[in-house]
């Protein structure tokens, strides 16, 4: 390097293109973010998509929001809920689709009765005492006050929709619909009314769906009971029953036996001082239980006598162990047959089954088969009948939601008459309330049941005559699901589940709009009253008053005057489950709203793995019967939210996550960052570390559109450069944006928002931060405004600019919206009114791409050797090498000479050689066949480009190189 005599006086600042922006570094979304808001509802972003979309010729997308329930803020749950479907439809949009979202609420149903409830509680006032519909109108009023509490929590994420006017369950259309949707089971035959065992909260007083009940650990009694034989069988020998639910005794009607198990007659010869078993007595067990039913009676010592072959059950009749009891008053004086059961197995108990047909599935089923007697000894609020002998009143769970006294009560009954073997406690999953978190029971109660193996008649069979086989048929051949596992989790719960219980024994929902003969049998031809004027009657007094009118005095004379006698029919007064009314949301929303779809079909619903048996499943249940099919073409399904250890988050335990809280410290769009970098079809976690992460990545690609924004300065479309005239390097990143539109586009469609992330983050960090932009700031700044590869730059910068705004902003709405102000500020501007712009096919060179990156492969060769000079402070900067680089393949050698592989490398002077490597070269183990030889650059420093070349110093002006000396004339 020559030695520096010259003038430094020169200050080439000036004159150099630097990236100039007002776009700031730090984001401040908590504070700017509700000024976006503000001006999306002043300019009516929402509605303008609309306008455009009945300008041109959109296909119409149309996501169905599955209905929040009305009370209480909003979860993080909520929050990753709303935001995919946000990513949806703005990407769906984006694409070239009318893409609608209009967003709903679910207002009936329990809990928010429960709410009023506790409210008259604390003041003392009995619900019993107060009109039904002054109650009706208190939770209307309650449900009212959280929509609009949620809507505008909604909206603070960043959701856009149809806000104005949203669907609400309760509204007066939608309860019309719903109870013209019930009427369709009325007069297709499905409905029916039947006396069988459903979940039942004794805590709230009413049936159970299945989607309402959660599994929480409990800890039940167990017992083994005594069953003697009436007559002389079994030579004298007791039947073994074991069971965790003592307090159904009371209403046991046979015994089962598994008919192709094994059976043994054991006797016990030493029991234990503390056992109730007893020297010398006989029972029958199933051999493979024989000794866990020893050691729970503690029994010391027994001996097997023979085997007992299942015929000799036949026939046998068994004692209740209440019988003759003292003080049961005969109660139980009746035959307790023995039943063969396929149900039975010998995973565990005795190989014999308790069976109370009025307290389970299995057993109701073995009842139906053998005509059993149900019974009704269960009150609905889980108390024995007042009348029942020695357990009258008492209850099974208490008001508070633990036991009540039932299960030891019977205990020690049994212990009295002489029935106990054996007791003990065992922790289990069992089944509790998911709203008051109460145990559940089986209860036999008369319900209304849709049955979904009924022949209909009704000229929709094209997917099959039955609910059942018209849903099946849907998941089969009509739904594509994301994640594709969702598919066989909701086919195999169709395809086992019973009838769908539709009755509520609450105040606060659609009525099962329906009338009973009086007199009639439930199974009788005209138990029902179905008339086609009768259901228009009452759909018409829905439609103008809402359903509070079935509760108005001499409604049912109106509606049945003139018909019939409205003396010989009784008005039904249970509420429909309120998974009946989201089920319908497809009649009075997607078929009904003008903004809607024309075949009353969504393209995709959206939920959480558990309305796989929840609004997926009622819906798919209630279409199928009134629509013939499934109202989606897709499920999408997404997983639960997690705290950062992957635990389940509890208030008790302090570990929640609150959407308010992360959108007050990072602002709404690191929220949904978060949402798009994680894969929903799984559960996902979240708490600060992970935030943090999150708010980095955030911090990186803002800082990619930063410096775009400042080097696309004053970007004028004089300066536009045809493709054909661009330098390789901007023909290359064109090839990638080709390639990146399919991908991007292809995963926006298949709902991978993931993959859209992480494809454009390492896209905007590795190719166009740490590569593509890295390599042109040198002709950025320096080169003349009119040279050919500034230009390109900034014509390829100008085209990216376009597509990754637009591109992400489905993900980050704020942020994008901020760029592209940055750049194209109007009154009316937006990005959300715009498209993914089209990319041309002609931009994918497949050859050029095979090129650039052997290219880049040996480039990443030079600055790792330069990164570890730079390291080892041997230079600042790597403008101050001149490495030479060795290339044993000739191929690549020629490839290398063709590019100015220096520029690429950002070095002052780069030597390239096939001559053998020394071998001290540095290497990179995955860059075979690429060797560098570090050196210095020679010469003298340019002050306006910072090259080291022998020319600078030589030129008109002081201290440049050739081509910033032309540069400034």
């Amino acid at each position: 390097m020559c030695a520096d005599t010259t003038d430094k006086s020169v200050d080439y600042h000036d004159t150099v293109f630097l990236p100039e922006t007002d776009f700031p570094m730090r984001a401040g979304l908590p504070m700017r973010e509700p000024e976006w808001l503000d001006r999306w509802a002043k300019i009516g972003i929402y509605d303008r998509l609309r306008d455009k979309a009945k300008a041109g010729s959109r296909t119409p997308f149309t996501l169905h929001d599955g209905p929040p329930y009305a009370n209480g803020h909003l979860h993080i749950g909520h929050a990753l809920n709303k935001v995919i479907k946000d990513i949806i439809t703005r990407s769906h949009q984006m694409m070239g689709h009318d893409a609608r979202y209009v967003p709903g609420w679910d207002c009936h149903g329990l809990p928010i009765e429960w709410k009023i409830e506790e409210q008259y509680r604390k003041a003392g006032k009995d619900k019993d005492e107060v009109p039904v519909i002054d109650f009706r109108q208190e939770c209307r009023k309650f449900a009212e006050g959280w929509v609009n509490i949620q809507r505008e929590e909604f909206k603070r994420l960043g959701v856009y929709g149809n806000w104005d006017d949203p669907y609400l369950t309760m509204n007066f259309h939608a309860e019309r619909v719903i109870a013209e949707e019930f009427m369709t089971f009325l007069m297709n035959g499905t409905l029916y009314q039947g006396s069988k065992p459903v979940m039942w909260s004794p805590v709230e007083k009413t049936a159970l769906a299945e989607a309402e009940v959660e599994y929480h650990d409990h800890t039940s009694h167990m017992i083994w009971v005594r069953f003697k034989p009436k007559a002389d069988v079994l030579e004298g020998a007791s039947v073994v029953i074991w069971t965790t639910t003592p307090w159904t005794i009371p209403q046991n009607r046979a015994v089962a036996y598994g008919p192709s198990m094994s059976y043994g007659l054991y006797r016990v010869d030493i029991p234990a001082d503390k056992s109730t078993a007893e020297a010398g007595e006989l029972i029958v067990l199933a051999d493979k239980l024989a000794d866990d039913v020893m050691n729970s009676a503690k029994v010391e010592g027994y001996s097997r006598i023979r085997d007992v072959a299942t015929s000799e059950f036949e026939g046998v009749v068994l004692n209740h162990p209440y019988a003759g009891v003292e003080g049961a008053n005969g109660e139980w004086d009746y035959d307790v047959p023995m039943l063969p059961g396929d149900h039975v197995t010998d995973d565990a108990g005795t190989g014999f089954v308790h069976t109370a047909p009025s307290h389970g599935d299995d057993d109701y089923q073995l009842g139906l088969k053998f005509g059993l007697k149900m019974t009704y000894n269960i009150e609905a609020d889980g108390s024995y009948r007042a009348d029942l002998p020695l357990f009258a009143g008492m209850k099974i769970v208490a008001d508070d939601g633990k036991d009540g006294p039932a299960n030891v009560e019977n205990i020690k009954q049994l212990a009295y008459a002489g029935a106990l073997l054996a007791k003990g406690k065992l922790k289990h999953s069992y089944p509790h309330s998911w709203r008051s978190k109460a145990p559940l029971i089986y209860r036999n109660t008369p319900q209304w049941f849709a049955a979904i193996d009924v022949k209909m008649d009704d000229g929709m069979g094209t997917y099959g005559d039955t609910i059942r086989e018209r849903a099946l048929k849907s998941i089969e051949e009509l739904v594509a699901f994301t994640p594709e596992r969702g598919k066989n989790r909701l086919h195999s719960m169709i395809e086992t589940r019973p009838d769908w219980v539709l009755s509520r024994q609450r105040a606060w929902g659609v009525p099962l709009t329906c009338f009973t003969k009086v007199g009639a049998k439930p199974d009788a031809e005209d138990f029902l009253l179905r008339n086609a004027e009768v259901n228009a009657r009452i759909t018409a007094a829905f439609e103008e008053k809402g359903a509070d009118v079935w509760y108005e005095e001499g409604f049912k004379a109106r509606v049945l005057d003139g018909i019939v006698n409205p003396d010989d029919y009784n008005q039904v007064f249970d509420v429909l489950d309120v998974w009946f009314d989201s089920g319908s949301t497809h009649a009075f929303v997607l078929r009904d709203r003008a903004d809607g779809t024309k075949d009353g079909i969504a393209d995709v619903y959206l939920e959480g793995t558990d309305q796989h048996r929840g609004w997926f499943h009622s819906s798919l249940l209630q279409a199928s019967a009134t629509k013939g099919r499934a109202p989606y073409r897709n499920v999408v399904t997404h997983g639960f939210t997690l705290d950062e250890k992957g635990m389940k988050m509890s208030k008790s335990i302090g570990n929640t996550v609150a959407p308010q809280e992360v959108i007050s410290e990072y602002g709404a769009d690191i929220l949904r960052l978060w949402v798009a970098q994680s894969d929903y079809t799984a559960d996902q976690r979240i708490g600060p570390k992970i935030l943090k992460g999150v708010a980095d990545s955030y911090r990186r690609l803002r800082n990619t559109l930063r410096y775009m924004l400042g080097a696309l300065k004053d970007f004028d479309e004089s300066e536009r450069l045809d493709v054909a005239q661009m330098p390789e390097l901007e023909r290359f990143i064109l090839h990638r944006l080709a390639e990146l539109d399919a991908e991007i586009q292809a995963d926006y469609r298949a709902f991978n928002f993931q993959s859209v992330f992480q494809k454009l983050f390492t896209f905007c960090t590795i190719e166009l931060s740490a590569f593509h932009f890295d390599i042109r700031k040198d002709a950025l700044y320096c080169d003349p405004a009119d040279s050919i590869r500034r230009r390109a730059a900034r014509t390829v910068m100008d085209i990216l600019f376009h597509r990754l705004t637009t591109w992400l902003a489905p993900i980050l709405p704020f942020t994008m919206e901020d760029v592209w102000l940055s750049r194209f500020d109007g009154a009316e501007a937006s990005v959300h009114l715009e498209d993914f712009p089209e990319t041309p096919n002609a931009w994918r060179d497949e050859a050029l791409a095979k090129k650039w990156e052997a290219i880049r492969r040996a480039r990443r060769a030079v600055t790792a050797a330069l990164e570890v000079q730079r390291r080892d402070k041997v230079i600042g900067a790597s403008l101050e090498a001149a490495p030479v680089v060795h290339v044993e393949d000739a191929d690549l050698l020629e490839v290398l000479k063709t590019v100015p592989f220096e520029d690429l490398c950002i070095t002052s002077a780069l030597t390239l050689t096939a001559d053998p490597a020394p071998a001290e070269a540095f290497r990179l183990p995955d860059v075979t066949g690429v060797a560098v030889v570090f050196e210095m650059a020679d010469g003298e420093k340019c002050e306006r480009c910072w090259r080291i070349l022998p020319d600078v110093g030589t030129h008109k002006h002081p201290h440049t190189c050739q081509r910033c000396n032309d540069a400034l004339g």
